[in-house]
């Protein structure tokens, strides 16, 4: 990892700027916002990450800002022999820092903590609108082998 890249886990101070970058993002849909009234629930959030011994929310920062974010959850099944997968999910590098290789270092180090894990398998799942996103996943080595499905229960 390059030495002005910092991968380490998040903590509440580094909200204000996730929360940031989540609400500037047009193609996710997630509905997120930088309204102070609605802060609370990512306070929770973090909590309920911070709880859980199978989640945990990184940032990268430069500098000491954080221009990227992703979490990994770890589930297992009975399918595989009782087998784990580490899930990447919410893969975010703010837009100015687009194209500088931050995405690429998140996920070589969500592969590198599975592999310390003892975890034989990544899963990640992106929009379907995000073809670059895509194309990028693809260049680290995903293969898109599964056709994913959501419901909104809201």
């Amino acid at each position: 990892m390059p030495q002005d890249l910092n991968i380490r886990e998040a903590r509440k101070e580094d909200l204000p700027a996730l929360v940031a970058m989540f609400a500037a993002d047009a193609l996710g849909g997630h509905g997120d916002t930088t309204d102070p009234e609605a802060f609370q629930d990512y306070v929770r959030a973090l909590a309920v990450i911070e709880a859980s011994p199978d989640q945990t929310l990184y940032v990268a920062e430069r500098g000491g800002e954080v221009v990227g974010t992703f979490q990994t959850m770890v589930t297992t099944s009975l399918t595989g022999r009782g087998s784990s997968a580490m899930i990447i999910e919410a893969v975010q590098t703010r837009a100015a820092m687009r194209g500088q290789g931050i995405g690429g270092l998140m996920i070589e180090f969500a592969i590198a903590e599975a592999k310390g894990r003892g975890i034989g398998r990544v899963a990640l799942t992106s929009n379907a609108i995000r073809k670059d996103a895509h194309r990028f996943y693809e260049r680290l080595g995903f293969k898109p082998s599964h056709l994913g499905f959501k419901m909104a229960l809201k």
